[in-house]
């Protein structure tokens, strides 16, 4: 079996599936529970916490830990619109984004608010001057990821998290599920950032939205004590201490992670460049650990599938979104239907191994020539 699908969902690494059934056994009390159990557990996760804080250099009490990137993104959007619907109900998000921003946007549309979408220049990185031109007095939150999840795009956060320091009523949310762990990004002007350890080789169904200390949210869970007022619910200590655990390997081992898959990804577009109908959509600037490319006059459901017969699997597009339609993200940056029909993405590891590589163009070149 070649797995080549790690943007969708990275394997739990071995060393943080075993710290969280080790913390789950030992430390089974409510760490909210003043009895001496429950400070010792709000020990461990005060201590989990302050070391998440340390490795994205934030405070400890800007971390709301959530249930995964999906509830961190609509908190961040329905928890901006809500508190801050008194200065403006103006909305810009990119063409970019995952679904999980995309329908909490469409939500507040409904509810009144007015959404703007930023287009991408022909790399794909955000426009500036189009940023610039569709800020209003009335704008109150801007939503950009970091990393886009199908062409692996990074956008420059940096500079735009200066830009919008200068709108005082603008709110600035970064959704990081693909960054973190792949790409070094500062991420001091952004206001909101959301994190998905599952894409990290952490634990699925739990994940955090950072919030700086400066900026205000209407909660989307209320009851029920926690580790912060703007989400509600029982404290998870064997999930903060398994997400401390692979934040700190994602970090650690970055530079030589990102160096093993550097290696596969040219290798992978020197061999795919050269069949006539393939196409790389990924830039040459995108993150190495994603490579998106289409196969002019084949579905990209039909190529996957052809690929399975093969044991290798890899992803037509974002997971979340219905099957055989097309890319809409491969179709903003082309602006070309056959491409955003036919895109293929491989999503690369450091697990990966060099033979999964050469296995996998072997079976490709079988398939383009039964397919194309």
């Amino acid at each position: 079996m070649i797995y080549l699908d790690y943007a969708s969902n990275s394997p739990v690494d071995k060393e943080v599936l075993d710290l969280f059934y080790e913390t789950t056994i030992k430390y089974y009390a409510n760490p909210n529970s003043v009895h001496k159990l429950g400070l010792e557990a709000k020990q461990l996760l005060d201590n989990s916490t302050k070391n998440i804080a340390k490795h994205l250099n934030i405070l400890e009490e800007e971390i709301i830990y959530t249930s995964g990137a999906s509830e961190s993104n609509n908190l961040a959007i329905k928890g901006v619109c809500e508190r801050y619907k008194n200065r403006g109900k103006h909305i810009i998000i990119s063409s970019l984004e995952h679904t999980s921003i995309i329908a909490p946007a469409t939500i507040m549309q409904e509810l009144g608010f007015e959404v703007d979408l930023i287009n991408v220049n022909n790399d794909g990185s955000i426009d500036i001057n189009e940023l610039k031109k569709l800020i209003r007095e009335d704008t109150i939150l801007v939503s950009i990821c970091s990393v886009d999840s199908e062409l692996g795009i990074k956008q420059p956060i940096e500079e735009i998290g200066l830009l919008l320091k200068e709108y005082e009523n603008c709110i600035f949310h970064s959704d990081a599920s693909q960054a973190i762990g792949k790409v070094k990004i500062d991420f001091t002007n952004v206001d909101l950032v959301t994190i998905a350890p599952h894409k990290f080789y952490g634990l699925n169904g739990f994940g955090a939205l950072i919030k700086k200390k400066n900026t205000n949210l209407k909660p989307l869970i209320h009851g029920g004590k926690s580790t912060t007022v703007y989400r509600s619910g029982t404290p998870v200590l064997a999930n903060v201490v398994a997400f401390d655990k692979a934040l700190d390997l994602a970090i650690s081992n970055l530079d030589k992670r990102i160096k093993i898959v550097k290696n596969y990804n040219k290798l992978l577009r020197d061999k795919l460049s050269a069949y006539k109908n393939v196409y790389i959509n990924s830039p040459i600037n995108a993150i190495p650990f994603t490579l998106n490319f289409s196969i002019k006059g084949v579905k990209s459901s039909l190529f996957a599938n052809t690929l399975e017969n093969f044991d290798i699997y890899i992803s037509t597009k974002i997971t979340c979104c219905p099957t055989n339609t097309p890319s809409k993200l491969v179709y903003s940056v082309s602006k070309d239907k056959a491409l955003a029909t036919s895109s293929l993405r491989v999503s690369l590891s450091h697990l990966t191994k060099e033979e999964e590589i050469t296995q996998f163009l072997e079976a490709f070149d079988k398939c383009y020539k039964e397919l194309v």
